[in-house]
C-alpha cells in the first residue's frame, strides 16, 4: 500500500513538474517554451554580466543621452528579454486597446492591421516595418494586405527568430528581415511604397533621426504611420510620483527618454513630412490597454517561480531570474502609468512624404 502512495505521488509530481514547464505559459503558437529560455545572442555564462552591465547604463545618465551608446544598449536588452517577451506574451512585442468580447490574440492583430490600412496600401507593394522585433506585426500586417514587407531590427538574435516564425507561417515570400540600426537604414532613398513602427521608435535617442531616416527611403506621396511611446498632457514634471513611474518605465524598457506627446508631429515636420492625423488610440472610448497586465499578475508569479527553478537546476541561463524580476515591475510601472494617464504606449502619428512637384 505504501509503495502503491509513493507511486501515485511520484507520478502526480512528474505529471505536475511536466506540465508546469513544458505546457503551462507558452507562448502564442507554441513559439517558445520556458526550457528554452536563452539570453539571445548571449552565450549563457554571460547573462548575468550583461544584466548587470545593463542595469548600470542608468547610473551613468550622459551616457543615455550619447547616440552611438545607445544601439548597444538596445541591443543588449532584446537580447536579454527576447526570449521571455516571447514565451510569456507572444511575438507581438507591444500593447493594443482592449476590445470586448476579442481575445489578446485578436486585439493585437487588429491593432496592427489598422496600421497598414492607414498607410493605403495594395497587394504587391513594398512596405518598410520599423524595429520589426521578431516580426509578430509584419506577419500579420503581410497576410491581411499581401503586401511585401521588409522589416529592420538591431538585434541578429531576434532576425533568426523572425525568419524561423516567416517560414513556419508560410510567409518568407512576403516578409524579409535585415539586421541593422534603424538610424542608419542599408536602403535605397524612394524605396518604400510605404512604413510603419508599432512602439519602436521609442528606443531611439533622439526621434528626429529615425524620421529622417523613414523619410529618405519612402517614395514621394507615400505614407508613414508610427505608434509612439509617449508622456501625456497628464504628466508633471514636478510631481515625484509621476517622474518615479516615467523612470521606471525607461529603466524597464530600454529608453533613453520618454518624450512627450506635443513633440510628435513637430519631429515629423522637422525632417519635411506633412501631417496627416495624429491620435491618442489609448483615449477613450478605446478601453484600457493595461488590463492585460492585471490580468496577467498571477501568470507573472507563477512564470517568476518557474524561471528561478529553472535557472537554480541550470537549464536557463544565470541572470535570467534578474531579467524576469526587472520585467515584472516595469509591468507595474506600465500600469501605473495607464491607470493615472501620464502615459500612453499607441500615440498614432500619420505622416506623408511630399510628392515631388
Amino acid at each position: 500500500m505504501d509503495s502503491l502512495v509513493l507511486f501515485c505521488t511520484g507520478a502526480l509530481l512528474a505529471g505536475g513538474l511536466y506540465w508546469f514547464v513544458c505546457i503551462l505559459g507558452p507562448a502564442e503558437q507554441k513559439g517558445k517554451r520556458a526550457v528554452h529560455l536563452s539570453g539571445g545572442s548571449i552565450s549563457a555564462e554571460n547573462v548575468q554580466d550583461n544584466y548587470k552591465q545593463y542595469w548600470s547604463f542608468f547610473r551613468r545618465p550622459k551616457e543615455i543621452e550619447t547616440t552611438e551608446r545607445v544601439p548597444d544598449f538596445v541591443d543588449t536588452f532584446y537580447n536579454l528579454v527576447t526570449d521571455i517577451y516571447e514565451w510569456g506574451w507572444g511575438q507581438s512585442f507591444h500593447f493594443s486597446p482592449s476590445i470586448p468580447g476579442k481575445s489578446h490574440r485578436d486585439e493585437t492583430r487588429l491593432h496592427e492591421e489598422m496600421a497598414v490600412d492607414l498607410i493605403d496600401v495594395k497587394p504587391g507593394d513594398r512596405i518598410l516595418d520599423v524595429g520589426c522585433g521578431v516580426g509578430g506585426p509584419m506577419r500579420a500586417i503581410a497576410a491581411h494586405s499581401r503586401a511585401k514587407v521588409v522589416g529592420i531590427t538591431i538585434n541578429e538574435y531576434q532576425v533568426k527568430r523572425a525568419r524561423m516564425h516567416n517560414k513556419k507561417a508560410g510567409l518568407d515570400s512576403l516578409c524579409e528581415v535585415v539586421c541593422g540600426n534603424f538610424l542608419e537604414m542599408p536602403f535605397q532613398d524612394n524605396s518604400f511604397d510605404g512604413a510603419y513602427s508599432i512602439e519602436a521608435t521609442c528606443h531611439a535617442p533622439k526621434l528626429e533621426q529615425v524620421y529622417a531616416e523613414v523619410f529618405r527611403v519612402l517614395k514621394p506621396g507615400s505614407l508613414f504611420v508610427s505608434y509612439e511611446w509617449v508622456t501625456t498632457d497628464k504628466y508633471r514634471a514636478d510631481n515625484p510620483e509621476h517622474v518615479e513611474v516615467i523612470q521606471g518605465i525607461e529603466r524597464g524598457d530600454a529608453l533613453p527618454g520618454l518624450r512627450s506627446y506635443s513633440d510628435i508631429a513637430e519631429t515629423g515636420r522637422k525632417v519635411g513630412f506633412e501631417v496627416v492625423k495624429e491620435k491618442d488610440l489609448a483615449k477613450p472610448p478605446a478601453l484600457p490597454w493595461w488590463t492585460r497586465l492585471k490580468m496577467g499578475r498571477i501568470a507573472y508569479w507563477r512564470n517568476h517561480i518557474l524561471v528561478t527553478v529553472l535557472a537554480a537546476v541550470g537549464i536557463a541561463p544565470k541572470g535570467t531570474v534578474d531579467v524576469h524580476d526587472m520585467l515584472f515591475k516595469t509591468a507595474d510601472y506600465l500600469t501605473r502609468g495607464g491607470d493615472s494617464g501620464i502615459f500612453s504606449p499607441m500615440h498614432m502619428i500619420l505622416l506623408r512624404k511630399p510628392s515631388e512637384s
